[in-house]
């Protein structure tokens, strides 16, 4: 299967033709329709793109989707939600960089319903399904753009991330999912969850898909460097994990040792102060976010999940936001010295869509899905997650840096020592 680049690279030649591209990224749509991974395709705006394409572009004539919640001028605006029912005014920052890069946009993928669950099991047309599985979850809340890139639909689609809803689907559908460092892609016209936490991330199938990706919509380029100190993490609530991601995860450290890489065991701020003190940023941002918006329509897990927000007081709020400088300057240290900081994504493979059928399970399906992802949204590192070789469901290997240069360039090369 061809690369971002090499896809770019032929249509600019000549080799390619953009209308190809579009027909066969709508097909695969279709025969993958089960899934719920594409809730809107946009079939004659993509065909027109590709007929009249210039041809130039760093992502010259690459099909792509975009996470509902991202507006696109002239598609559904719905967020995933029956309270919601626009029509995109004009385009998303993220959006038009994709467009003015070359990419075509054919349409808007799954979301739990306003971003708001790590699932991707709440939405107004129901579960996202995995493509390895699917009687089991994606992961959310950038559901149907784990799924889609998974099921070879697209080779980049557009989530977002405030507590690992680009990382928590790549690990469960087993694709490459980034979320650079806080701002590095515009949040304009993409509807909040969490202003101080909300990031803008790619899923690509592989690293250098998603770091090409990154250059081309920032047109920040990432230079090649060779890591040398990798971070394990040692926190015992980081690896938690079951016995699947367990194997993978002693498997890949080993085979990383063997290509060379220092490993050095390190320890981040305690788990159970960071974890809270983004959600009682998360919180009262997602409140105010909502306030005036008719919730009685909401998905039910989701209005749970704001009747618990509002719990947290403005004074918890304040002192999490002063902790979060604390935490951050912590990490910094942490990541001084090594090169990047290494950890399961997510601490158990795909569950099951039927897990999160009582209150109880769904609980205790989300805190194993968001155990690993949230610091990295309250510092706003960038990390990535990459699949893990494994004979079972996807497991995913989550990778923190300082900077995305570093974060970009890491994760390449553990994933040419592991593939």
């Amino acid at each position: 299967m061809e690369s971002l680049e090499e896809i770019a690279t032929g249509v600019r030649t000549g080799r390619v033709d953009p209308v190809v591209l579009v027909e066969e990224a709508l097909r695969r749509a279709d025969e993958s329709a089960d899934l719920n991974a594409v809730v809107h395709i946009d079939a004659e705006g993509a065909r027109k793109a590709a007929a009249g394409h210039d041809r130039t572009g760093a992502l010259a004539g690459v099909p792509v989707l975009v996470k509902e919640i991202v507006e696109v001028a002239g598609l559904p605006y719905r967020c995933g939600s029956a309270a919601m029912d626009e029509i995109g005014r004009q385009d998303a920052d993220v959006v038009r960089r994709l467009r003015a890069a070359g990419a075509i946009v054919i349409g808007l993928s799954y979301t739990h319903e306003f971003a708001y669950g790590c699932t991707g099991t709440s939405n107004r047309v129901g579960p996202c399904r995995n493509p390895h599985d699917p009687a089991r979850m994606t992961g959310g809340s950038s559901a149907g753009a784990g799924a889609a890139v998974a099921a070879g639909v697209v080779p980049l689609a557009i989530g977002t991330d405030t507590a690992g809803s680009v990382r928590i689907p790549a690990a469960l559908c087993g694709v490459v999912g980034f979320k650079p460092s806080y701002g590095t892609l515009s949040t304009d016209r993409v509807f909040p969850l969490s202003q101080s936490l909300d990031h803008v991330g790619v899923l690509t199938r592989t690293v250098a898909d998603a770091a090409y990706a990154l250059e081309a919509l920032t047109g920040v380029p990432l230079a090649a460097e060779r890591p040398t100190r990798l971070g394990v993490v040692t926190n015992p609530e980081y690896l938690d994990f079951t016995a699947e991601v367990g194997a993978a995860w002693s498997a890949a450290l080993a085979r990383l040792a063997a290509a060379g890489a220092e490993l050095v065991d390190v320890e981040l701020p305690d788990w159970q102060h960071s974890f809270t003190t983004a959600a009682a940023i998360q919180g009262p941002e997602a409140v105010a976010n909502h306030t005036g918006r008719p919730t009685a329509q909401y998905q039910p897990d989701v209005q749970e999940r704001l009747r618990e927000a509002a719990q947290i007081t403005r004074a918890e709020y304040d002192a999490a936001r002063t902790e979060a400088a604390t935490i951050t300057a912590e990490v910094n240290g942490v990541l001084g010295q090594v090169d990047a900081v290494l950890m399961p994504t997510v601490l158990c493979t795909a569950p099951l869509i039927t897990d999160v059928d009582t209150p109880e399970g769904s609980k205790a399906v989300r805190s194993q899905l968001l155990k690993n992802t949230r610091l990295a949204n309250l510092t706003r590192h960038p990390a990535v997650s990459l699949p893990l070789p494994t004979d079972g469901l996807p497991v995913g290997l989550q990778v923190i840096a300082a900077t995305n240069n570093q974060a970009a360039t890491t994760t390449h090369w553990i994933e040419t020592r592991l593939s």
